[in-house]
């Protein structure tokens, strides 16, 4: 089925559309490499995650969308070689053309492709892995099934770290976190629904990740001053969903 891709703008921001109210991705006109949308902060988290000043210096994002993810990191990690899986060559096409997507193929490299059949047939490994992939009827498909993340799991490097992108009010969401345990031997933890209703899953391979809340909040206002990405909200909300026990996040 031949999706129908519609831009959109209200307030100074653009907005992507797969023929239906659902945003798909969305940019600030005034502000184009800022993420707009919670979620994509969400993910972002990632970078509180693994403590090297480095990290990450190669990244797998399934899923281009409005290029946000994209975009922020290819500004704000400039050591890091971007690979994009995308399915619908006519999302790469509106994201260059509207959402400011960059290129540059030393760093950053756009793949039309299936993420799953992509995956499972690389022998490249990341640090960091995003998964952002629906379709019009935001189903995800194959890119949420144990296969998929056992294969994410294989394709990370030492200290890799995983995120993906959950539609909090699916019926599935639930079944989507256990999957991804599954797949990382308990090594999953998913953070409380942020206000759009997305649920954000992050796991790990190598090190165990353990760090005081503390800790992280020193991170996050470093972070929120080197690079102006906010994470102190996502913090709060962890903590007030008990989500680490004696006040330190394990993972």
């Amino acid at each position: 089925m031949t999706i129908s891709i519609d831009i959109r703008e209200e307030a100074g921001v653009r907005t992507l559309h797969f023929g239906s109210d659902w945003i798909q991705g969305a940019m600030r006109i005034a502000r184009p490499w800022n993420l707009e949308l919670d979620y994509t902060k969400e993910m972002m988290a990632s970078l509180l995650l693994r403590e090297e000043s480095r990290f990450p210096r190669k990244v797998l994002l399934i899923g281009l969308g409005a290029a946000s993810l994209t975009k922020f990191l290819y500004r704000n990690r400039p050591l890091a070689r971007l690979t994009v899986v995308e399915i619908e060559p006519r999302v790469v096409a509106a994201a260059k053309q509207f959402f400011k997507l960059p290129e540059d193929p030393k760093r950053l490299n756009i793949v039309i492709a299936d993420g799953m059949e992509f995956i499972a047939s690389g022998e490249q490994h990341y640090d960091l892995i995003l998964v952002d992939g629906f379709d019009a009827d935001a189903r995800a498909g194959a890119l949420d099934t144990l296969p998929f993340y056992q294969m994410c799991r294989a394709r990370l490097g030492d200290n890799g770290i995983l995120a993906v992108n959950l539609l909090g009010h699916s019926r599935g969401f639930k079944a989507s976190v256990e999957r991804i345990r599954e797949a990382f031997d308990e090594r999953a933890l998913a953070f409380p629904s942020c206000d759009s209703g997305n649920v954000i899953a992050f796991a790990a391979t190598g090190e165990t990740v353990r760090i005081e809340l503390e800790d992280l909040r020193e991170q996050a206002v470093k972070i929120k001053t080197d690079i102006g990405l906010n994470l102190l909200p996502t913090l709060s909300r962890l903590e007030q969903a008990q989500c680490c026990p004696g006040g330190v996040l394990v993972l």
